[in-house]
């Protein structure tokens, strides 16, 4: 049976979010902007869609932000707050390991004459809440920080960083968070968080792809980046996909009502991948050992190229992958696992496996019985071809590679 294990790429989308989206794509295909019968049906799905998802995050109807995905709403989220605030200063504090839905709008915006400054991460991709603190100037009007990693899976102390924005920091600094990965697994307030800005994406919790949704704390200004229309009060122009942001809605609610219990299943079931997996020669755990996502399980197995453990995982029938598949295919090493501190030879042999919502418990079991087998195979064939390259040991014959 296939074994889907890349839950952190994307998921499958749930029953309930389907069918709930199905009349929008049928007979309920009005313009939401429409002033009649057909368009006012579309516009009470649309604002009710505002209405649940805000309730779960906390905020207002009027605060939320409905866009195409997760990187629309980070792009809106950084360059409108950039732009808006370019008058008060120019400085954004960020990390290295953000996702590059990230780093890469704040990229662009240096050439336009913003300084953007990347802080490093400890070994365990955390970023130290001092030295945040030590960026902070009178200039600063952006802070950009992602609740958690979507390679490796660790937590930021975001409190901690939040907490001394606000009392060190300049007046009118906004706070963005990218919570795109820890939103159906984490607890989201953004109340209690104290954040300006925080975007989520809904094919990250069994919701349609292409969906996506940005929190902007009521009084913050941006910049809109999308013109043309009067969409989302004027914050995001383009005839909104009304099907799209329903199936966000269900979905959502459902992966907030159970979230606690899905978060304690798959603790449980990645500490027994991990342990299985980091018991083996080679392997090691990257990413913060407790403060992590629950379900994401990442290591680095020496002497062999990740990507062809997934080949192999994938000759299995297993899906995993070496780490974000917005940078699959890349001939670059992670740039999460540089900053981290690991060498490129190293951060080639990136593993990720990660368990979501809809893995059962049956393919956990199943998962810890085949993905350390084929690591261990994967990197035992790897250091026998190493060897006879280097005339150490024979390509053929003996199976028994030599201790290194």
């Amino acid at each position: 049976m296939p074994l889907y294990l890349d839950h952190a790429a994307t998921t499958p989308l749930r029953t309930e979010a389907r069918e709930a989206m199905l009349p929008y794509l049928g007979e309920q295909f009005g313009n939401p902007s429409s002033p009649h019968a057909w368009g006012r049906k579309a516009r009470a799905a649309l604002d009710d869609a505002h209405e649940r998802i805000a309730a779960r995050l906390g905020c207002t109807a009027r605060e939320l932000v409905i866009t195409s995905g997760g990187t629309e709403a980070l792009n809106l989220a950084l360059k409108g707050a950039a732009w808006a605030g370019k008058a008060r200063g120019h400085r954004i504090i960020t990390t290295k390991v953000e996702h590059h839905a990230v780093l890469h709008p704040l990229q662009q915006l240096e050439k336009f004459g913003f300084e953007v400054v990347e802080l490093p991460v400890d070994r365990y991709g955390r970023v130290d809440p001092e030295a945040v603190t030590a960026a902070l100037t009178d200039r600063t009007i952006l802070v950009a920080i992602g609740h958690a990693n979507n390679e490796v899976g660790t937590i930021q102390p975001l409190a901690e960083i939040v907490r001394r924005v606000r009392t060190q920091g300049p007046r009118g600094c906004l706070i963005a968070v990218d919570a795109i990965a820890s939103a159906p697994y984490l607890p989201v307030d953004v109340q209690a968080m104290d954040v300006d800005l925080l975007a989520i994406a809904a094919h990250k919790f069994e919701g349609p792809k292409g969906a996506g949704a940005l929190f902007l704390r009521g009084g913050t200004h941006i910049l809109s980046q999308q013109q043309g229309g009067s969409q989302e009060r004027f914050r995001r122009a383009g005839t909104e996909d009304v099907a799209a942001a329903v199936g966000m809605a269900v979905a959502y609610e459902l992966a907030v009502e159970q979230r606690d219990a899905t978060a304690r299943r798959l603790r449980r079931g990645r500490d027994r991948l991990l342990a299985a997996l980091t018991g083996a020669e080679g392997v090691e755990l990257t990413g913060h050992p407790k403060d992590r996502l629950p379900g994401l399980a990442s290591v680095i197995v020496r002497d062999v190229d990740g990507a062809s453990i997934v080949v192999k995982l994938d000759l299995e029938g297993v899906a995993a992958s070496v780490g974000s598949a917005c940078t699959t295919g890349s001939a670059e090493p992670s740039h999460v696992l540089t900053a981290m501190g690991y060498p490129e030879e190293e951060s080639r042999g990136s593993l990720r496996i990660s368990f979501g919502h809809a893995t059962t418990d049956a393919e956990i079991d199943e998962a810890v019985e085949i993905v350390p087998r084929v690591v261990s195979l994967a990197r035992a064939a790897a250091v026998r071809l190493a060897d006879a390259a280097a005339g150490r040991y024979p390509a053929t014959g003996s199976t028994t590679a030599p201790v290194r």
